[in-house]
């Protein structure tokens, strides 16, 4: 019976890893739709930022009470993982507590964990409260309808289901030790569950125990497996992306925008004296496409936008600083990178459906996100300042901008305007060259 429990145990472990690796290429593809992008200098401040933002949380301070909260889930996901790593040892060899024998070190070290499973199932409870009864304002958002709510809470309950059943777990495994249960390895009652869930388990019958705490040890490794393979689905592959997200994100000032090479590549064919923009390629000779002035859709953004879109932990915190958005427009920072991570993953069905990509006639700019919404944006940089994993919603709001200007000819009026004086007048405003010196006067 224990070699059943072994193989089943080892066959869910397999499925699950492969499930999820074929899900990690999966999104290292639809990543990998963007354009190629250099994001590999300066590696020395890459890794700091890398340290200080996603491992040392360090944007999260700005609002002290979510941070403190989520501190303790991080910390918590982070260490119990060790615990996690004993129970898949235990699974494969049907060993119990393998790391028993280190004494009191080990004892210790399973209270600290249990501390942290105290603290991550508070805090989680905590958040539940802020989203559904105090309703904070930034989770209630259009964007927010639907899904994404739903999203957050299911991960929320998943975490307090965990934490219940570890301490149960180790409530129940101290009782059966006290019982001198068979299999069961002498460490003595843990720091939390000691006084939490032991005292309530103590008086039923050895079996009783026995069958509560399998059942929460299946249940707690069981759902971790499923957790993990949930995440690509998930606002909280965040998780694993921020890391990566964070090295990647721009050093450049935030107020600094790139030259379109599409854009040079023009200009310098027009100043070329020796180049023939009417020649016709000889015959054989690979045609070049034209480049997109901007971006239509997500294979005209870079891989680390799009990088970004997946990243999104969907909090809220750039829309809420938005300004435009404060003001009552229509845009939302959050909702541009919660669109964009739709049209990727509507792309990404139709490359797994038909084996390639083939055009379904939509793009990311006007069937995802609309012009309304794009000419909102003040470029104050807000939104890339509040996000704690070094999100970039601006970026993505001016390539698709450009797009509209430079191939749909599509400005607002007064942009428009704005744009021929400073071609006619070499000033935004309109009048004679002449008078520019006027207001010295």
């Amino acid at each position: 019976m224990q070699y059943i429990d072994n193989i089943l145990f080892t066959l869910l472990l397999v499925f699950a890893v492969w499930f999820f690796s074929r899900n990690v290429k999966k999104l290292i593809r639809n990543i990998k739709l963007g354009k190629p992008i250099n994001r590999f200098d300066r590696p020395a401040d890459r890794w700091k930022t890398m340290a200080r933002v996603a491992l040392g949380q360090g944007k999260m301070g700005v609002r002290p009470i979510p941070a403190i909260l989520h501190g303790f889930v991080y910390v918590g996901f982070l260490l119990i993982n060790i615990e996690v790593m004993e129970i898949l040892i235990d699974g494969i060899f049907g060993t119990h507590r393998i790391f028993g024998f280190l004494g009191g070190f080990y004892k210790g070290m399973i209270g600290f964990f249990e501390v942290l499973a105290l603290l991550t199932l508070i805090s989680c409870v905590i958040f539940l409260i802020r989203r559904n009864i105090v309703k904070v304002k930034r989770f209630l958002n259009p964007e927010m309808k639907g899904w994404p709510k739903n999203d957050a809470n299911y991960i929320l309950y998943m975490e307090v289901a965990f934490m219940v059943a570890l301490l149960t777990m180790n409530g129940a495994d101290t009782a059966l030790q006290k019982l001198g249960a068979d299999h069961y390895s002498q460490t003595g009652s843990f720091f939390i569950s000691g006084w939490l869930t032991e005292p309530f388990l103590s008086g039923l019958s050895e079996t009783t125990l026995v069958v509560i705490e399998r059942i929460c040890w299946w249940f707690h490794i069981v759902g971790i497996l499923f957790f993990l393979n949930y995440l690509y689905y998930s606002k909280h592959l965040h998780i694993i992306l921020a890391f990566p997200n964070t090295y990647f994100s721009k050093l450049l000032p935030k107020g600094e925008f790139t030259n379109l090479a599409s854009v040079t590549n023009e200009v310098k064919l027009m100043m070329d004296p020796n180049a023939d923009p009417f020649a016709v390629p000889a015959e054989g000779a690979e045609v070049a496409v034209p480049e997109t002035f901007g971006a239509k859709d997500i294979f005209d953004l870079n891989a680390v936008q799009l990088l970004n879109a997946y990243t999104c932990t969907e909090c809220g915190r750039c829309t809420s600083e938005c300004p435009a958005n404060i003001t009552g427009k229509k845009l939302s920072p959050r909702k541009i990178m919660m669109d964009t991570r739709d049209r990727l993953e509507d792309v990404s069905k139709i490359i797994d459906e038909k084996g390639k990509w083939e055009d379904d006639g939509k793009m990311l700019v006007n069937d995802y996100i609309s012009a309304e919404e794009l000419w909102a944006c003040t470029t104050c940089n807000a939104c890339t300042q509040a996000c704690p994993i070094n999100i970039d919603p601006l970026s993505i709001i001016i390539d698709l901008r450009r797009y509209l200007v430079m191939e749909q000819s599509a400005a607002p009026q007064e942009l428009n305007l704005m744009m021929s004086n400073i071609e006619n007048n070499s000033a935004p405003w309109q009048f004679n060259q002449q008078d520019r010196l006027n207001w010295v006067e």
